[in-house]
């Protein structure tokens, strides 16, 4: 790895864990919620609730259309992205549990370039938690993040390259450690002791020993040190950001090129149903080569991700409780 990208990465790293950041009102509820929040209850219903479940749907829609346009352009244009984020958390005593699934895809279409894949992504997270006293956590916690459909490199108009398809690569991370939650805005995860499994269920990513694994196999075992930092705030009434940093360092192989993965999401609501939606990922793996503009491979970079949109959004939870009717 060059100085200079190992400068760029200590420069994402730093900032990433001053500014990792934030999430929620009530129509960006699961951007908010899907960071740990706990389950708050009205204390005035004396029945127990253990589940909080909900989620949030979002549906972006754009079209242009060209006839005889002196500035130029493709003549037609129509992109189209959905995403759901669904949350379950559960609170019982000192036992906590929470889950959330986020799935995303995103397709656009020109004239000149045909059908092509912008957003790709699932990414489950299910943390169990005991708390042991003083904000801290004993927990678990297992993360599954892969892809829909292929991804292709496009060298020219005619000529594509297979990057990526589903389960190529899956990653399998299965984490034990602590988790410090001073409040329902932040959380620090940290672990010792990680088991990562990469799959690549591809023959012909496979064969290429794409994604880290070995030439012709199919998967690859890791053992490490692992940190997830969750971080969200209201930036106004209607603006919410919030951000997720991922690191991992593979005891077993060369444990200095540490793996990053950073999601930041800023949500700001239009109207009730209306939202606009800014996404920027950052990932950087040692092992995942970069693919240049001729379909050539060359080493790792910094992957960079930003989508922006305005369209429907929708947020379901549960039903609130009423208080209990005074006694006649």
């Amino acid at each position: 790895m060059t100085y200079f990208k190992r400068t760029l990465i200590l420069l994402t790293i730093a900032t990433g864990s001053i500014t990792v950041v934030h999430a929620q009102n009530r129509i960006q509820q699961l951007r908010d919620e899907a960071n740990g929040a706990v389950i708050v209850k009205d204390p005035n219903d004396t029945t127990k609730m253990t589940w909080k479940t909900g989620g949030l749907y979002n549906l972006n829609f754009n079209q242009a259309a060209l006839s005889n346009w002196s500035a130029g352009g493709d003549k037609s244009a129509l992109s189209l992205s959905t995403l759901l984020n669904l949350y379950a958390y559960y609170k019982d005593g000192r036992r906590s549990w929470d889950n959330t699934l986020l799935l995303a895809y995103g397709i656009t279409n020109t004239t000149s370039l045909g059908t092509r894949k912008s957003d790709d992504r699932m990414d489950l997270v299910s943390k169990y938690g005991y708390d042991v006293g003083k904000k801290w956590y004993l927990s678990a916690l297992f993360n599954f993040r892969s892809q829909f459909s292929a991804g292709y490199n496009y060298v020219d108009q005619n000529t594509k390259v297979l990057t990526s398809n589903f389960l190529s690569p899956g990653y399998f991370l299965l984490s034990l450690g602590m988790d410090y939650k001073p409040n329902d805005n932040f959380s620090l995860f940290l672990s010792p002791l990680t088991a990562r499994m990469i799959v690549v269920g591809n023959d012909s990513l496979a064969g290429v020993g794409a994604f880290g694994v070995d030439s012709g196999k199919h998967s690859r075992f890791e053992l490490g040190a692992f940190t997830s930092i969750n971080y969200k705030t209201n930036l106004s009434k209607t603006a919410v950001y919030t951000g997720r940093l991922d690191l991992f360092s593979n005891y077993l192989r060369r444990p200095q090129d540490v793996t990053l993965y950073m999601t930041n999401i800023l949500a700001v609501k239009v109207t009730r149903l209306i939202s606009m939606n800014l996404s920027v990922t950052l990932i950087y793996d040692n092992d995942i080569k970069s693919v240049h503009s001729d379909g050539t491979i060359g080493g790792p970079a910094l992957q960079l991700q930003e989508i922006m949109g305005i369209g429907l959004a929708y947020a379901f939870d549960n039903k609130k409780r009423l208080p209990p009717k005074p006694a006649q």
